[in-house]
């Protein structure tokens, strides 16, 4: 499988609601690592026209959205594909949380114009979009039948991406995220085929982010980092990437706020998430991300602030199953551990998340964001589904999850 899961588990997932996740017994020693082609550097957004020539693109589908437009690296990326000969087409009707309708309007301009490759410049939602119209461009099916591990049969055609945000990592990592409106909820799609063949990783992109974007997408990648070192699919490699980019976003984050123009803080935000990336997409995630999948979905919020708003919570939840990872997550960002016991360093280490958070200005509450205590049951019901919930290092239940979105209200 693509996903490889818990030591001594594999992954059986058969519905979204109700939730029948259940686990079976596979050799305890083996991890898969799969990662993209990626250019790390400034300036590299420019080859996207180099490498779709190299997949022989005889038209491209630029994915973007209006924004991304506007502050021009659409634009750049364009010349690119000009100065290569590739003809394009512009596809920018991508909203935040990309809904299953825009990835089939995606998939029925890609197929208008007789498109062969996509190339996508933007933060996680183009990303995710573009990924979806991948996937339905060669498996001719609706994206919501894609939910799940590893249910996209046929690969999709080549996906070159210019990520704009420090923090999703879609650029490099085998789910995509589209959100079922009707549902009111965010389906997960894991599989390889969705990995992007080429990731060109551009730190200037950053530089035009707004403070909160630039705070929530940060957290959201230490959010990846953190959910993949206590993972129970957690392998040596992947601990690698997820504590180094533990390391450089808590360095960085708050110095890229107050420094906003700084190259070298953008620089070093951008690797801490490609590392947190190449952590999350192999080692899975957790408690986090499927409570902020099911959140995200229901009320239309950003993914980076629902992760957020509920991280420090998970964490209490999960910490006397991970002891000794959470205890290594602390030194990384630099607490003295030293003579304290496991409440104590529990108590420091969330102490710190919640630092963190309230310095990057990301305070909001579920509350705040027009979640209600009767929202609370569906809201569990759904994140139960998710599976993301099944390398959670503490196995939680409906009523566990609904305690820890009644604790973050």
């Amino acid at each position: 499988m693509a996903l490889v899961l818990p030591v001594g588990a594999a992954l059986v997932y058969r519905s979204r609601i109700p939730a029948e996740l259940t686990v079976e017994p596979i050799a305890d020693h083996l991890r898969k690592f799969v990662a993209p082609e990626f250019v790390f550097g400034s300036g590299c957004r420019t080859l996207a026209g180099r490498y779709a020539a190299n997949f022989g693109a005889r038209h491209a589908l630029l994915v973007t959205d209006p924004g991304v437009r506007r502050v021009g690296w659409a634009g750049s990326v364009a010349q690119s594909l000009d100065d290569a000969g590739i003809p394009h087409t512009v596809f920018d009707a991508v909203s935040p949380n990309p809904k299953a309708g825009e990835v089939m309007r995606g998939l029925q301009v890609y197929t208008e114009n007789h498109c062969d490759v996509i190339v996508c410049v933007g933060g996680g939602s183009v990303m995710d979009c573009a990924k979806g119209i991948g996937v339905t461009a060669s498996n001719r099916r609706h994206i919501l039948e894609f939910e799940g591990v590893d249910n996209v049969p046929l690969p999709p055609p080549p996906l070159i991406c210019v990520p704009t945000t420090a923090g999703t990592s879609a650029d490099v990592s085998q789910f995509a995220i589209i959100t079922d409106p009707d549902e009111r909820v965010k389906i997960a799609i894991i599989s390889k085929a969705v990995v992007p063949d080429v990731s060109l990783v551009d730190p200037d992109t950053c530089m035009t982010m707004d403070p909160y974007l630039t705070a929530c997408t940060g957290l959201d990648a230490l959010v990846h980092a953190i959910e993949a070192f206590v993972s129970l699919a957690s392998g040596p490699v992947s601990d690698l990437h997820a504590l180094q980019a533990v390391r450089l976003i808590h360095q960085n984050l708050l110095p890229c706020l107050v420094e906003p123009d700084s190259v070298a803080h953008r620089e070093q935000m951008m690797l801490g998430s490609l590392h947190a990336g190449l952590a999350f997409s192999n080692a899975s995630l957790g408690a986090v991300h499927a409570m902020a999948h099911s959140l995200g979905g229901f009320k239309d919020l950003a993914h980076g602030e629902c992760n957020a708003m509920l991280i420090d919570h998970v964490i209490e939840f999960n910490y006397a199953l991970a002891e000794d990872r959470f205890r290594r997550i602390g030194l990384e960002m630099g607490l003295n551990m030293r003579g304290m016991d496991a409440v104590t360093r529990r108590r420091a280490l969330v102490d710190e998340v919640r630092r963190l958070k309230q310095a990057a200005g990301v305070i909001a509450t579920l509350s705040e964001r027009r979640v209600q205590k009767t929202d609370l049951g569906d809201l569990a019901r759904k994140a139960l589904a998710d599976p993301c919930v099944v390398t959670n290092p503490r196995r939680p239940g409906a009523g566990d999850l609904e305690t820890i979105y009644a604790e973050a209200l």
